[in-house]
């Protein structure tokens, strides 16, 4: 009998060890390097519905030779799913709207406004072929109002004060998702999954990331790298707490801004490495800002580049290559496009003005070639440098371990003399828009500079 007890014993003291354990619960999310293409990366958003008269992915992979010449490495599609019908929102003043890219009807179709799913597939097949990067922009926050889910799941959805589905904000054409439904959380995160397994996407730009609950985008970051190596884009910049673990990089709106306040006169060149150094402060060390002077919502809503910059939107380019981050084009910029692109209806990008295309295929190669400018942790710290206007010049130094890059900009309509005054700028310089050499040492720290003129100097 005693033998018997002392395993009654003993499997009672298992069974009380083991009751208090739950094996159904995951292991947390832990931060994932982004994959190592992305450190030098360049990114370019397609809007398909205006890239070409077509407005197709088979007219747009025609174009893949140009954009690869431009120096592009990773390709950013706008919505390629099929969108809502009910409710579209119609601008005032029109009398019919294509809809907006924005309202999902369905997570796992494309859009036949560009072509098929096998056309879809050929272009990302061909862009890989061509060493480019291919990500989606991904719509989590709301779903179309007719989509499937409205009447299969309608728990899925928010409810309003009189318990209709909630509407976000003024999107009228939308249906707010509700984050605290986990059947809702799985069916997200198995969709996204669908584009990376079955198209081989490398990653997502994830709209309006911060109205989503972190704890779903670290679960959907854990699950989806167990599939191939991502690179996780958030529409944010309030929130650094997404760039932990779930996002690699967020919008640099805040400088953007600040920027075109610049240009506009409102605010000081000086400005800007202040913000630079709040940034950093803030960001945790694993990620970066998407730095840019245009996107679609921006050009669409709030002004063309020529519209906000001026005629500093060359030097604000610049600032988007050469501040930490990674650098964004949005199709036409390139092209100096001086037209608000329609959201709701067709309008197609103008793409004959070819002057502005050495420009970014200087930064671009610039970006490439140069490690001081890679994106953290791999790029060089930035250093600010002391001169003598420093409401109107920006001057800094980028250093890593085998390159330098010094950057000086007049951020002003004026014509300004200026002098460096810290001996760290000293050394042999390369100008890398014109390759004429210049030394900076105690004797000539002076510059000139014309009204918006940028100088880009890399370390001999």
């Amino acid at each position: 009998m005693a033998h018997y007890k002392i395993k009654i014993i003993t499997l009672l003291a298992i069974t009380i060890l083991f009751s208090g354990c739950d094996f159904s619960k995951k292991e947390a999310p832990k931060a994932i390097p982004y994959p190592d293409w992305v450190k030098n990366s360049v990114i370019y958003e397609i809007n398909t519905r205006q890239y070409s008269p077509e407005g197709t992915f088979k007219a747009l992979e025609t174009d893949l030779p140009r954009i690869k010449a431009l120096g592009i490495d990773i390709l950013w599609l706008m919505p390629i799913y099929p969108i809502g019908e009910k409710d579209r929102k119609v601008p005032e003043g029109a009398k019919s709207s294509l809809g907006s890219y924005y309202s999902i009807r369905d997570y796992q179709a494309v859009n036949p406004e560009f072509g098929t799913a096998d056309d879809f597939k050929n272009l990302v097949d061909k862009a890989h072929e061509m060493g480019f990067k291919v990500i989606l922009d991904w719509v989590t926050n709301h779903t179309a109002r007719d989509h499937k889910w409205i009447t299969e799941h309608p728990d899925w959805y928010k409810k309003d004060a009189k318990g209709n589905i909630a509407t976000p904000n003024d999107w009228t054409d939308c249906a707010q998702l509700d984050y605290t439904n986990k059947e809702l959380r799985k069916e997200m995160v198995g969709s996204m999954k669908f584009w990376v397994k079955n198209f081989d996407i490398d990653g997502f730009r994830c709209d309006m990331a911060g109205l989503v609950p972190l704890d779903f985008w670290e679960d959907a970051h854990a699950e989806l790298q167990q599939i191939k190596p991502l690179y996780m884009l958030a529409e944010n910049q309030d929130n650094p707490e997404l760039c932990k673990i779930a996002f690699d990089s967020n919008y640099g709106w805040e400088m953007h801004h600040l920027m075109s306040a610049i240009t506009q006169g409102k605010k000081s060149a000086g400005e800007i490495l202040k913000l630079q150094t709040k940034i950093d402060s803030v960001l945790p060390q694993r990620a970066f800002k998407l730095n840019f002077i245009t996107n679609h919502d921006e050009n669409s809503w709030n002004g063309t580049a020529k519209e906000k910059f001026g005629k500093g939107e060359k030097s604000c380019a610049v600032l988007t290559y050469t501040l930490p981050g990674m650098p964004l084009i949005y199709n036409g910029q390139e092209a100096g496009m001086t037209k608000r692109l329609r959201f709701f209806a067709k309008d197609t990008i103008n793409w004959s003005d070819t002057l502005m295309i050495p420009f970014y295929k200087t930064l671009n190669s610039l970006k490439h070639r140069n490690q001081s400018l890679w994106n953290p942790p791999y790029g060089g710290k930035l250093v600010p440098l002391t001169n003598s206007a420093p409401g109107k010049i920006v001057s800094f130094l980028r250093s890593s371990t085998n390159a330098h890059v010094m950057v000086l900009i007049n951020m002003s309509p004026d014509t300004i003399t200026t002098t460096i005054t810290t001996a760290i700028a000293d050394g042999k310089y390369i100008n890398t828009f014109n390759q004429n050499k210049i030394n900076f040492n105690v004797d000539n720290r002076k510059c000139y500079f014309e009204p918006w003129e940028y100088l880009v100097l890399e370390g001999e």
